[in-house]
């Protein structure tokens, strides 16, 4: 199969997965919450952002390597973790930790994965970051800790915008269910996706087998909620001290978009503060997360790490984030779409499709590095 000529953009891999993945799982991955305006605000804040092309540059040599706390990437760009990232494809969390242990970029995996952090640690490579979700019993937090690192997951990311469970109507009505339940609707979703089918026939249903390692295998929840809802607190900044103390590796606070807030982590020994709005599944309310980055930017200064995600559907939004002062992105429902369209190869061609779009862009800027384009920023008036 001829990837780049098949799916030259990754709104063609959305296109071809959309009809490979039953639709129940397909309404978890590509929904928001409430009227879903958060995500229609994350694209739009993208769109504003516009550059004034470079003329007379010669032709500058690309060079996408980028250095985030300490280490040394490829590329400014890694797969970001996704909940029950096996539910939308067979396997998924494997797959994609193989991916970026080839590629040398960072692997998030959730704590509400369907695969635990031992099946899938060591395929990453060095390149692991473990979400937590944090638990409120502290034997459980200590536990969870422990095997993440034995599992080989160096860097810990703390999710703190998940204070409870969103509603997710679109979710719901699309029949989601956890664990994901045998009925006659999902079983008419997926006699229609017989690839996903049988995937899942060799690898079984996805489970929260982390978290049911601690809640034990439970019945069914409503959709917005899980077992993982059952050990699981809302921290503060207690919490957070005490999980700083605790991990002795890079340490990453996800779900900021409080200048103050970040400044605060910042104060407290956070290694990266990740500007996110959960790509709007939490609160329908929220800034578009590029709305955010600039305010966080100002306030926390120049040097300190800033990780961003939120509505990137290409290269030239990994080159916007940057220049609006992110220093690394994270993107995650490209990398399930991916897998969908083509496999491990579709989700491979999302690096390729990243990489050609970034080099592209930089080459109509007329600069090498994606930190120049900055300058080029386009401001009316």
């Amino acid at each position: 199969m001829d990837l780049h000529h098949r799916f030259p953009a990754l709104s063609d891999l959305k296109a071809r997965a959309r009809v490979r993945i039953p639709h129940f799982a397909w309404e978890y991955l590509d929904s928001a919450t409430g009227d879903e305006s958060t995500q229609v605000r994350n694209r739009a804040a993208l769109d504003r952002v516009l550059f004034t092309p470079g003329a007379l540059r010669g032709e500058p040599v690309a060079d996408l390597t980028t250095r985030l706390m300490g280490r040394d990437h490829p590329v400014p760009w890694g797969i970001a973790p996704v909940g029950m990232s096996g539910l939308f494809w067979p396997d998924a969390e494997r797959t994609l930790a193989r991916l970026a242990g080839d590629l040398g970029i960072p692997y998030g995996l959730s704590t509400v994965a369907a695969q635990p952090p031992e099946t899938v640690g060591g395929l990453a490579r060095g390149q692991g970051w473990f979400q937590l979700y944090p638990p409120r019993a502290a034997d459980i937090r200590a536990d969870m800790l422990k095997r993440a690192r034995n599992a080989g997951f160096g860097t810990l990311i703390l999710t703190v915008d998940a204070p409870v469970a969103s509603r997710r109507e679109r979710q719901t009505r699309g029949g989601v269910t956890h664990p994901p339940q045998i009925t006659p609707r999902t079983l008419t979703h997926i006699l229609r996706t017989p690839a996903w089918a049988l995937g899942t026939l060799r690898h079984g249903m996805p489970r929260l087998r982390f978290v049911e390692s601690y809640t034990g295998a439970m019945g069914a929840l409503p959709s917005t909620a899980h077992v993982g809802h059952l050990i699981r607190t809302a921290p503060d900044w207690d919490y957070l001290r005490t999980l700083r103390a605790e991990w002795d590796g890079p340490f990453v606070v996800k779900g900021v978009l409080d200048p103050a807030d970040a400044v605060a982590c910042r104060d407290e020994g956070v290694d990266a503060v990740w500007v996110s709005n959960h790509a709007g599944r939490q609160f329908a309310g929220a800034p578009a997360s590029l709305d955010a980055l600039g305010t966080v930017r100002a306030a926390v200064g120049p040097g300190y790490p800033l990780i961003f995600d939120g509505g990137i559907e290409g290269g030239l939004d990994v080159i916007r984030a940057i220049a609006c002062g992110a220093d690394f992105v994270m993107v995650g429902r490209a990398w399930h779409y991916g897998l969908a369209a083509a496999g491990a190869a579709g989700a491979r061609h999302v690096h390729d499709i990243l990489t050609a779009d970034v080099v592209s862009n930089l080459g109509q800027l007329g600069v090498a590095r994606i930190a120049e384009a900055a300058a080029h920023l386009w401001r009316p008036g």
